[in-house]
């Protein structure tokens, strides 16, 4: 089974939003994490024995990427679970879906916020890049 990794803290999420935390952020982050970690398959980095990233520059992009993914998500009404925004309009009864949306998930197959997404190029992180050695 892979490693979860959650690469900001409850904290840390508090400090990006300027808000508490909310209840569940140890949840949103986790998912946000996954997030991030289904963007970056192709993007090698060094890390250390645990897999964990060895440069305090990416460090600190993946943590502010993961707080960016979890602003996004409670800023479109979406719980991590990339249900929201899927369709243009829904109505409850007697069902009514219209279009789907506008919005599409990238070439890794995940919707990542635009300010994740510009952390993560910013700091090199692009799928198929690598970080010098």
């Amino acid at each position: 089974m892979p490693v979860r990794r959650v690469y900001a803290t409850p904290e840390q999420l508090a400090t990006w939003l300027g808000t508490p935390a909310p209840a569940d952020a140890e949840r949103l982050l986790a998912r946000a994490a996954e997030d991030i970690d289904s963007a970056l398959l192709t993007a090698l980095y060094r890390v250390d024995a645990d897999g964990d990233p060895l440069d305090p520059g990416i460090v600190a992009a993946l943590a502010d990427a993961t707080c960016a993914q979890v602003e996004w998500q409670l800023a479109t009404g979406d719980d991590g679970t990339g249900a929201a925004g899927q369709w243009d309009s829904v109505s409850i009864g007697p069902v009514s879906l219209s279009g789907r949306s506008g919005r599409s998930a990238g070439s890794s197959g995940v919707e990542l916020a635009p300010r994740a997404d510009r952390i993560l190029r910013r700091a090199g992180l692009e799928p198929g890049y690598v970080i010098a050695w």
